[in-house]
């Protein structure tokens, strides 16, 4: 106590511990709360209905391409092999995103599953209870910022780090920034 009003009188006390004094320190519970809020928004980031799901072929109809033009197809025949390849890689990496952004959350897939009527109830029931006991083991740390494992927890948030460099990086980029 006597040395805490010296400090107070003559200006001197350590930096280091006047920002751990202030930083607020969250406990489990908030922690969780935190977690399953970010979890959701990131549930709900960008997640579109697939446009496309519902759309039915007709056999009988015609299929047209875009490749029918002749100039196109003079072009294809006058093109080099890695061009051709070139061509099919760019169109396998549109064929990925399109399915990376018509991407179906976790949630959204057990409610179509659930409103198919071609699977039978008793097996909907049976999917719905099963889980899988809780782990003998506890649970593992990996450094956030880099992935290695992790020795240390941060105070504030619980965001686990193993050296003082990844301990800078979470402070910086991670730590209650965007845990909403």
């Amino acid at each position: 106590m006597l040395t805490k009003s010296f400090e107070m009188k003559t200006g001197r006390q350590s930096n280091r511990l006047a920002v751990l004094e202030n930083a607020k320190i969250l406990d489990e519970v908030e922690r969780k709360k935190r977690l399953k809020k970010r979890l959701d928004y990131l549930e709900k980031d960008n997640f579109q209905e697939d446009p496309f799901a519902n759309l039915v072929v007709n056999k009988k109809r015609p299929k047209f391409e875009v490749d029918d033009d002749e100039d196109e197809q003079k072009r294809r025949k006058n093109m080099s092999a890695s061009e051709r390849k070139a061509e099919i890689r760019k169109k396998k990496l549109r064929q990925e995103h399109f399915k990376q952004r018509f991407r179906k959350n976790f949630a959204a897939l057990l409610e179509d599953e659930k409103s198919n009527s071609e699977v039978p109830k008793e097996i909907k029931q049976l999917y719905d209870k099963a889980t899988a006991p809780p782990s003998r083991y506890p649970a593992k740390r990996y450094c956030q910022p880099c992935g290695f494992p992790s020795k240390y927890n941060c105070l504030r948030c619980g965001g686990s780090y193993c050296c003082i460099q990844c301990r800078d990086i979470h402070f910086d980029t991670r730590c209650m920034k965007y845990t909403c």
